[in-house]
Order: structure tokens, then sequence, then C-alpha cells
């Protein structure tokens, strides 16, 4: 071999060692380019999302003082006194039911209105506006306009009922039409979100599987059973997950409606946790009940990822 090859062959050997050096640094160069731009959400998830759920669940293990100070190790005993409690019982059965109420409904309202709303009509964006209008209310404005709805006395809701030979409802202080009552609020609430969605969803279908099956003589039945709503199940498996997860998640109108009220009736537990934590200042039994409450929703929307994504139909 030539003195030339055998120096080709050294240079090689030596730029392949260089490389090796710097393979570390140039392999983490897009990491540490991603971490950069991620530091601004990643510090903002753990001051107000990791830390606080990290912290509920070191404080579920404890007896708290007034300040939620973590004062003497109790173990599982927080867990032992929720299960045990009727409060806690009646709390988790009346959040069921709520949430047995609220979701079918908001996304069967929704699912009509948006098909409504997708028809060629004259002036038809003007109902899209008014039908998507109640997703700009904050909660406590719209809480606010249902109390004078359900007012007993002045409420537009039992002057109706007046008019069409229908005694008055106590709406808000009997425990058996309360909890319906926050329903009606929190469906009215959902319906503006779930319609802009879904209607969008429907704009998306491909127009021409409606012009195929109308010219082999499909109705308008066999089109929405066989093409709208296949096509459509992401939009509303999506839909449904977060109305579901929303509806675990009420406060704001059991607040200013009932205040959990009348007989616990209304009591969820989103709000028996705040009730706990912030009114009686027992935040170990509250954390508790938020880990569980973590856990169940959790549990449930696992359960609906595996078997409700099944009848989704991807494009």
């Amino acid at each position: 071999m030539s003195s030339s090859s055998v120096t080709v062959v050294e240079e090689r050997i030596l730029q392949y060692g260089r490389k090796e050096k710097l393979s570390w640094w140039g392999k983490t160069k897009n990491f540490r380019t991603a971490m950069l731009y991620l530091f601004p959400s990643i510090l903002l998830f753990s001051i107000f999302l990791f830390y606080p759920m990290l912290r509920t669940v070191y404080l579920s293990f404890f007896l708290t003082d007034a300040q939620g100070v973590a004062s003497l190790f109790v173990g599982f005993e927080n867990f032992a006194y929720i299960l045990q409690s009727s409060v806690f019982r009646k709390s988790m059965v009346s959040t069921l039911l709520f949430v047995l109420y609220t979701v079918p409904s908001s996304v069967i309202i929704a699912l009509f209105l948006a098909l409504l709303a997708n028809e060629k009509l004259r002036g038809i964006g003007f109902f899209r506006t008014i039908l998507s209008s109640t997703m700009g209310m904050s909660v406590a404005a719209s809480a606010v306009i249902w109390l004078f709805l359900f007012h007993p006395t002045v409420g537009i809701l039992n002057s109706f009922l007046n008019i069409i030979g229908i005694s008055s409802i106590p709406w808000l202080l009997d425990p058996q039409w309360a909890l319906i009552s926050i329903a009606i609020t929190t469906v009215w609430m959902n319906t503006g979100f779930a319609f802009l969605v879904i209607l969008g969803g429907l704009q998306n279908i491909d127009q021409h599987l409606y012009e195929s099956a109308e010219i082999d003589g499909a109705k308008y039945r066999y089109q929405l059973r066989r093409i709208t709503l296949p096509m459509l199940s992401p939009t509303l498996f999506f839909i449904i997950t977060i109305t579901f997860i929303n509806s675990f998640q009420s406060f704001g109108q059991v607040d200013i409606l009932t205040q959990g009220g009348p007989a616990e009736a209304t009591n969820l537990i989103v709000y028996a946790i705040y009730r706990d934590a912030f009114i009686n200042y027992q935040f170990g039994t509250a954390s508790a009940q938020a880990l569980i409450l973590f856990i169940l929703v959790f549990g449930l929307t696992i359960l609906q990822f595996k078997f409700g994504e099944k009848r989704v139909h991807y494009q």
C-alpha cells in the first residue's frame, strides 16, 4: 500500500473519530431546541397542574389545620372516612345522575340543531350565530339568567306553565326538581360549543357521498344513518368525551343556583370538595375526594376510549 493511500485512510479515521466525539451533542441538538420552546409550557403546567396534583395526593394522607398545612399523618383513614360517609355516597349518586341527565341530552340536542343549521337556507347564518351564542357566555352570567327563569313566583317558566293550566313547579326548592333544574341549565350552557363543533364536522363531510346516494334513490333517513352519522362519528366521540368530563367538573351553576341544596340534592362531587376544603377547612378529606374523582373520571374515560372508539369511523 502506498504512502498516499495510508494518509487517506488515516484522515478518514480521524474524521470518524471527530464525528464520534460530536455525535452525542449533535444528536441532542433537536431535543435541546424542542425543550427550549417547550420550557414556558412545562413551567406553567408544573406550577398550575403537576404541583397541585402531587400536593393533593400528599394532603390526602394527612389531617390539616385551617391553613392547609399537614399536621398528622393518617394514611388511608381519610379515604375510609369518605367511603363510609353517607354524604359522600349521596354526592356520588347525585353526580352520576347529573352526568346521565346532561351528557346524552347535550349531544342529542346539539346534533339536532346542527343538522337543521346545516341546511342551505336563506338567513341560516343568523340562526347559526344565535344557536352558538351560549358558548360566549360565562358560567356565572348563564346561571344568573336561569336563576331568574326558575324563580318560583316571577319566573317566566312558571308563568308559562300557569298559562297552559299547569301549577307552578318549585324548581330550585324541591329536592326532586333541583338536580333536574341544574341539568337543564348545564345542557343549555353546553349546547353552543357542541353545536358549533358538530356543525363543523357536518360541513367537512364530502358532498359527493350525498350526491351519489341521491342518484341511487336513497332517502334522507338512509343518508343520515349510513353516511352522516358514520362520517360524523369522530366528532361525536370528541364531543361526548369532552361533555362527559365537563359534567363531572360542574361547579359554578351549582354554587350560584342551589349551593348544594336543598337537602344535599345538588351537592355534586366538585362542590362537595370545595365545601370541605374552603368552608370546613378539611383539606385532607377534600383531597381524598378529589383523588377519588380523578380515578373515577380517568377510569371511565379509558373505558369510553376502549369500547366507544371501536364504533368511530375515521376517514
